[in-house]
């Protein structure tokens, strides 16, 4: 019994190995390639669903667009917890009950009557569930690679891409055969395979297991805790300057990124285009995507270019092809262009998560993703909804696709703020030791500091070659047990144990 707790405890604070850059890390790859196609590939692909929303429940443009902006900001504003119970119970039962919670949240929406119960369902349950299956995906898909990470990351999210180009079709014949109700039921069962992808993520090493201290009073188990959830959620982050700096531009980028995929196959019908038209659009755009992503990856990893620098060249191209959207008006140009944006969006994608590492390091790499996407969620919360109310207020998609592309030029601005960014090289990789001493508890403190004061040090020398002073010479020469008590209170409190030394030698 004693050897199998001795057994636990060592396996509870051994350290995380090494990434190996392969092996079972491209298995891991393959799910997050799943993930990101059923999470990202769905959001991108509801668009099918906006024209059917707004003419059945004969609502505006802006009111529909809040389903898309409340499931996104779930998924992000969650992330955190989602972050968290990662690093008490670790990622493999996390994202299997995230899958379960996506797939119920589309099963319950197809029996939605109003606005309210798809804001509650496709909304709040399965935007619940994405938070819960793609941050702890992508981190660990992080931790399995170090030399090949970018790529990792590219070939992985190639699944939104793939969905991207596969969905919007398949979504409007689904829609056109089963109506919108049974599309979401088969939306919800195809969702429900992200469980399997869960099972299939073996981590590394184990997770921070917040351990009881059975012996401590009340106000240092209260301590205790709140030193734990600091630690959980990498809360030391939010004084982290660079970490800062980076969320309010991926916060930029998140309120402009995803207008396009609410409203590209609504603005391709607003201009007289055909239903499959539309969709033929988000199709293209995907194809362009999977390019993108793939050939971000490689470059990035020749190292021929830093990352955060390769991030703002993709980062521009996008917002000028953001622009340009408007200005196609006939449906080769309007490709052209789609191809372009699909191309510069699926580049910049694995970029913007391939940079935290650089930036707050591989140990609080998990931590940093939920506290990335939890603020970037304000972006992704109001991006749509002021996209829909300027298209109610113009009449057109026009200022829409301007104020997008804004968004994400702004927020390349605000990239090229980083610490170390005009540099040519990288900048050196956080400290672990300067994170741990950051990251030890009030109680540890106190604990560490009390023991090296009255700990015995390995080799005692005599006391004959100490050095003393006068005064200090004269203390210690005192029997204690003779001193009156006037003379034992003006004797130093720190050279009381002298005296008892030397009385017991």
């Amino acid at each position: 019994m004693e050897k199998s707790q001795e057994m636990q405890e060592k396996q509870q604070s051994s350290p995380q190995m090494a990434a190996p850059d392969g092996g079972w890390g491209w298995v891991v790859v393959g799910s997050l390639f799943v993930i990101s196609a059923l999470v990202f590939g769905i959001i991108r692909s509801l668009g099918v669903f906006f024209v059917e929303f707004v003419l059945y429940f004969d609502e505006s443009a802006q009111a529909v667009s809040w389903i898309t902006s409340i499931g996104l900001a779930m998924q992000q504003l969650m992330s955190p917890i989602g972050s968290a119970l990662c690093n008490v119970y670790g990622a493999r039962p996390v994202v299997m009950m995230g899958g379960f919670l996506s797939g119920l949240g589309f099963i319950l929406a197809s029996q939605a009557t109003s606005l309210l119960h798809l804001y509650l369902t496709m909304g709040f349950i399965s935007g619940l569930g994405w938070a819960l299956v793609f941050t702890p995906t992508v981190a660990s898909v992080m931790q399995y690679f170090t030399m090949r990470r970018s790529l990792a990351m590219g070939l992985g999210f190639t699944g939104v891409g793939l969905a991207s180009f596969a969905f919007s079709p398949l979504f409007q014949y689904l829609v056109e055969v089963y109506a919108w109700r049974g599309a979401l039921l088969i939306l919800g069962g195809l969702s429900f395979n992200m469980i399997a992808c869960g099972a299939l993520i073996r981590p590394l090493g184990n997770p921070k297991v917040v351990n009881k201290t059975e012996n401590s009073t009340n106000l240092n188990r209260w301590s205790f805790l709140r030193s734990r959830i600091y630690e959980c959620f990498e809360l030391s982050l939010l004084s982290h300057r660079g970490f800062i700096t980076y969320t309010m531009a991926i916060t930029l980028f998140n309120a402009g990124y995803f207008i396009p995929y609410v409203h590209l196959v609504a603005h391709s019908r607003h201009i007289n285009f055909t239903e499959y038209q539309a969709a033929f659009v988000i199709s293209v755009t995907g194809v362009a995507d999977i390019m993108g992503r793939v050939a971000s990856g490689w470059a990035s990893d020749l190292g021929k270019m830093r990352l955060p620098h390769m991030l703002v060249v993709w980062t521009g191209l996008l917002g000028l092809s953001l622009m340009l959207i408007p200005a196609a008006v006939s449906y080769p140009g309007l490709l052209v262009v789609s191809v372009v944006y699909g191309f510069c969006a699926g580049a910049m994608t694995p970029l913007a998560f391939a940079v935290v590492p650089e930036i707050v390091g591989i140990e609080r790499v998990l931590g940093a993703l939920g506290l990335l996407q939890l603020i970037e969620s304000i972006g992704g919360l109001l991006g749509a909804p002021l996209s829909g109310w300027l298209k109610d207020y113009t009449g057109t998609y026009t200022a829409s696709f301007i104020t997008a592309g804004s968004f994400l030029l702004l927020g390349m601005l605000v990239t090229m703020t980083l610490p170390y960014f005009w540099s040519c090289t990288a900048p050196p990789p956080p400290s672990p030791s300067k994170k741990k001493s950051q990251d030890c508890s009030m109680e540890d403190g106190l604990l560490k500091s009390t023991i090296s004061s009255y700990s015995v040090p390995e080799k005692l020398c005599p006391l004959d070659d100490m050095l003393y002073t006068d005064a200090e010479l004269r203390i210690c020469s005192k029997r204690d047990i003779t001193l009156p008590e006037q003379e034992r209170e003006e004797i130093p409190k720190e050279m009381m144990h002298l005296t008892n030394f030397k009385e017991t030698l």
